[in-house]
C-alpha cells in the first residue's frame, strides 16, 4: 500500500534512454567499423571473417535496443496493473471501514466495537443472531481483502516471469550465446501465456510437472481470466489439437491417474475453460476465425481418453477414443460466460459433423457404454446436447438458435425434434457365437441439454429461475408454436421423446395464458390462428389447433406429477381471470371467463379419462401422484404477466380459497370406475373445481354460496365443460 510505484515508470524512462544510446552506438559502429569490411579497400579472408563478426556485433546493438524498449514497456505495463489493483484494494479497505470494520496493516479485518454506542454494544452481547451476522460480515471482508491482495500477488508473479524471460537470448542462430534478446516482447501477458503453454505441453507429453509449476499454471489462469491478449496467445501457442489433448490429459489425471489431486486438475479445467471463453469473445477477430477453423479439423479427430478407452474392460469398445468435440464440450462445461456467437458456431459445427443432410456421419459420436449419472456424466459423449445445455444459460442466444424465424428458414428446432439420431450408445449382441454390433440406444441423460435449451429459448429465462409466466417475445412464441407443431407432425406428441416430458410441462406452464384460450374454445382469434403473432396492443400470443395441444397434454400426462403441475397452473390462471370479473350474472365478460375455465378443465378431464383406459395405469398410483402435484404448492405461488384476456396483475384481489372444492376423492373414484365409454364420458371433477372457484368468487363479492346469484353462475359453465372434455377425448380416442 505504501510502495512508490512511480519508480517503475522512472526505470522505464531510463530503459528508453538506454535504447536511444544503443541506437547512437549502432550508428557509430556501423559507420566506423562494420562498413569497413564492406568497402573495396579491404578484401580477402580476413575481411570476410571480420565482416561476419561485425554483423553479429551490429545485430547485438539492434537487439539491445529491442530488449531495452521491451523492458520499458513491461515496466509500464506493471505500473498500470499495480496501480489499478492497488486502487481496488484500497476501495475494499475503505468499504470495510464504512461497514464498521477496522483493518490492520497486515490486512486482518475485525469488527470495530469502538464505533458502537453503549446501547448497540449491549444489544450485541445479548443477541446471538447479531453476533453471528457480525462474524459472517468479518469473514466476508477478510476474504475480500485477501482476494484483492492475491490479485496483486498474481500480477507481481506475472511481471517477474516476463522480466526474466525478456532478457534471455533464445535464438541460437544469431551468432551469440546469452546475448541480447532481439525477440523480446512488450506485453506481460504474452510471456505468461508462453510460460503457461510450455507447462501445458509438459503435461501433454506425460512428463512429471512440479507442484510449483502446477501452482504457477493455476495462478496464470486466475490472473489472466479476463485478458484477451493472454488467452488468445496461450491457445495460439497450443493450437486446437494440443488444447484438446491438454483437457483430456487433465481428465485422465483427475479421474484415473492421480485422483488424490482431482480438485487441482479440475481447477485447471475451469481456468482453461475461462481462457477459452475470453479468447473467443470477438467472433470477428482473426484469432477466432483461425481457431474455429482449427477446431473444425480437430473436433472430428480421435484422441486418447481413459474415460472412453477404459469404459469397456474387455471386448468391443475397449480402447475406443473420444472425438475432439466431445472433449471440447466436456471442457466447456467447466466454464461460463461464452459469447452467444461462439455457442451457436460450436453447435453449428458439431451438427455439420453429424448431420447426414449436411454430409456428416450420424454415428460419429457413438461409443460403447453409458456416460450418464454422477460417475460418468461429466464426459460430454453427446457434444451437441452438451453445448445446448451450456447455451440454456444464455436465453437470448438459445432463442436465436432455435427460433425458426418469420420465414421458417432456420431448421435447428426441427432437426433436433424430428431428424437427429439421439442413439449414441453402441450395443453388442451375440450372433452365432460371434460378437457383433447391435442397434444403438441412448444414455439415461439423453436430451438433457436440449430440454433445457428448449425451455430457455421459448420462455426467455434460465430453466429453474423464478419469473412471471407469460409475456413472451414473438421469437420465443415461435419456438413454442413450432415445438408443438413438429411434435405432432412427427407423431411424438402423445408419446414424448425420452426426457422431454418435464421440459414440455414447464413450457406449458409458462404458456398457460395461451393454452387457456386455446382450450377455452370461444376465442375466435385463437380458434382461427395456427401461429405466433403480436396484436395491436403489442402483446404476443401463440395458438395451435386444440387437438394438437390435447395430444401434447396426453404426452405430458405419462408423468402424473408433470401433468399435475400444468393442471395447477391452469387452475391458478383461471382463478386469476375471475379476480377481474364484473359482479354480475349477465355480464358477457363474467360468463365468458367462467365458460373458458370450464372448457379448459373439461379438456383436462378428457385427458384423465384417456389415462383410465391406458393399460399402464391399472391402479390409483397415477391419480395419487397427480393429486399430490396439484395440491402440494400454494395456489398463490404462480404469478402471470398481465394480459388482455383476463389477468390484471392485481394479485391482491385473488381468491386464495380457490380450493374450496377438494376433488381428490372424486378423481380417484373416477379413475377406479370400469373402463367403459359411459364412465370416461362422465369425468366431471374438473367442472366441480370451477364451480368451487365460482362460489368462492361470489362469496368474495358478498354473495351467499347458496344464493340464486351463485347458482346462476355455477350453471354457466356446465355445457362448456362437457364440450371441452368430449373434444379432448375425440382427439385422443379413435373408438368414439
Amino acid at each position: 500500500m505504501t510502495t512508490d510505484l512511480s519508480t517503475l515508470t522512472n526505470a522505464a524512462d531510463k530503459c528508453d534512454e538506454m535504447a536511444g544510446e544503443f541506437k547512437k552506438l549502432e550508428a557509430d559502429y556501423k559507420r566506423d567499423v562494420s562498413n569497413i569490411s564492406l568497402g573495396l579497400s579491404w578484401q580477402g579472408l580476413a575481411a570476410s571473417a571480420a565482416s561476419s563478426r561485425f554483423k553479429v556485433t551490429l545485430s547485438e546493438y539492434q537487439a539491445a535496443q529491442k530488449e531495452a524498449k521491451a523492458i520499458a514497456s513491461l515496466l509500464r505495463d506493471a505500473y498500470q496493473q499495480f496501480t489499478e489493483l492497488r486502487g481496488k484494494l484500497k476501495a475494499v479497505h475503505d468499504d470495510a471501514i464504512k461497514a464498521g470494520m477496522k483493518v490492520s496493516e497486515q490486512g486482518v479485518v475485525e469488527f470495530d466495537f469502538d464505533k458502537m454506542d453503549e446501547g448497540s454494544r449491549t444489544a450485541y452481547h445479548h443477541d446471538r443472531d447479531y453476533q453471528d451476522s457480525v462474524r459472517t460480515a468479518v469473514g466476508e471482508w477478510n476474504q475480500a481483502i485477501k482476494a484483492a491482495v492475491q490479485d496483486i500477488n498474481d500480477a507481481d508473479d506475472g511481471v517477474k516471469i516476463a522480466l526474466e524471460a525478456a532478457v534471455i537470448d533464445g535464438d541460437a542462430t544469431d551468432g551469440t550465446w546469452n546475448g541480447f534478446n532481439r525477440h523480446a516482447k512488450s506485453d506481460v501477458e504474452e510471456y505468461e501465456a508462453d510460460h503457461a503453454a510450455a507447462i501445458a505441453m509438459e503435461i501433454n507429453n506425460g512428463n512429471k510437472v512440479s507442484a510449483a509449476d502446477m501452482a504457477e499454471l493455476q495462478r496464470t489462469f486466475r490472473d489472466n481470466a479476463d485478458d484477451t491478449k493472454f488467452t488468445q496467445t496461450f491457445l495460439n501457442g497450443l493450437g486446437a489439437q494440443n488444447t484438446l489433448k491438454f483437457t483430456n490429459r487433465l481428465n485422465d489425471l483427475a479421474y484415473f491417474d492421480d485422483k488424490d489431486h482431482k480438485k487441482d486438475y479440475l481447477g485447471l479445467q475451469k481456468g482453461l475453460a475461462t481462457t477459452l471463453a475470453t479468447a473467443t469473445k470477438d467472433p470477428d477477430s482473426t484469432f477466432y476465425k483461425d481457431f474455429r477453423a482449427d477446431l473444425k479439423k480437430a473436433g472430428v479427430q480421435q484422441f486418447d481418453l481413459d474415460a472412453a478407452g477404459d469404459k469397456i474392460a474387455v471386448g468391443i469398445g475397449h480402447g475406443q477414443q473420444a472425438r475432439g468435440y466431445q472433449s471440447l464440450v466436456t471442457l466447456m462445461q467447466h466454464g461460463d460466460g461464452y459469447s452467444g456467437q461462439f455457442l451457436k458456431d460450436m453447435a453449428d459445427d458439431i451438427r455439420h459433423a453429424e448431420d447426414k443432410g449436411q454430409g456428416g456421419d450420424p454415428d460419429i459420436w457413438d461409443l460403447s457404454g453409458d456416460f450418464s449419472g454422477s460417475k460418468d456424466g461429466w464426459f460430454a459423449n453427446d457434444p451437441l446436447d452438451g453445448v445446448l445445455g451450456i447455451m440454456a444459460e444464455d436465453p437470448k442466444t438459445a432463442t436465436s438458435y432455435l427460433d425458426p424465424g418469420a420465414d421458417s428458414k432456420n431448421d435447428n428446432l426441427e432437426y433436433l425434434l424430428k431428424e437427429r439420431d439421439w442413439d449414441l450408445v453402441n450395443t453388442t449382441k451375440d450372433q452365432a457365437k460371434v460378437e457383433g454390433i447391435g442397434p444403438d440406444t441412448f444414455d439415461k441423460d439423453v436430451r438433457a441439454g436440449f430440454g433445457a435449451v428448449l425451455e430457455s429459448a421459448a420462455t426467455g429465462y434460465v430453466p429453474g429461475s423464478d419469473h412471471e409466466l407469460g409475456g413472451h417475445s414473438i421469437a420465443q412464441a415461435r419456438v413454442m408454436h413450432d415445438t408443438i407443431n413438429v411434435l405432432n407432425s412427427s407423431g411424438q406428441a402423445e408419446k414424448l421423446p425420452e426426457n422431454l416430458t418435464q421440459p414440455m410441462a414447464n413450457l406449458m406452464t409458462d404458456y398457460t395464458p395461451d393454452l387457456h384460450q386455446i382450450l377455452g374454445l370461444d376465442n375466435n382469434t385463437y380458434n382461427t390462428s395456427d401461429k405466433a403473432w403480436t396484436d395491436e396492443d403489442g402483446q404476443t400470443h401463440m395458438s395451435v389447433p386444440k387437438d394438437q395441444l390435447v395430444k401434447l397434454m396426453r404426452g405430458v400426462a405419462d408423468d402424473p406429477e408433470a401433468f399435475g403441475q400444468v393442471y395447477r397452473a391452469e387452475k391458478q390462471y383461471s382463478l386469476d381471470t375471475f379476480a377481474g370479473m364484473p359482479d354480475s350474472t349477465t355480464n358477457d365478460t363474467t360468463k365468458a371467463r367462467i365458460q373458458e375455465a370450464s372448457a379448459a378443465m373439461g379438456a383436462y378431464d378428457g385427458v384423465r379419462g384417456d389415462i383410465a383406459f391406458d393399460k399402464r395405469f391399472k391402479d390409483t398410483q397415477w391419480t395419487n401422484d397427480f393429486n399430490n402435484a396439484v395440491t402440494s404448492a400454494p395456489g398463490a405461488a404462480l404469478n402471470f404477466v398481465p394480459d388482455k384476456y383476463g389477468v390484471t396483475g392485481d394479485i391482491g384481489n385473488r381468491i386464495l380459497g380457490f380450493a374450496s372444492y377438494e376433488a381428490t376423492k372424486d378423481r380417484i373414484a373416477e379413475i377406479n370406475a370400469a373402463a367403459t365409454e359411459e364412465n370416461y364420458k362422465t369425468f366431471t371433477s374438473g367442472q366441480k373445481v370451477v364451480d368451487g372457484m365460482v362460489t368462492s368468487w361470489a362469496e368474495s363479492n358478498g354473495h351467499d354460496k347458496e344464493s340464486d346469484f351463485a347458482k346462476v353462475l355455477v350453471g354457466d359453465g356446465q355445457l362448456k365443460h362437457k364440450q371441452g372434455r368430449d373434444e379432448a377425448l375425440l382427439a385422443l380416442r379413435t373408438d368414439m
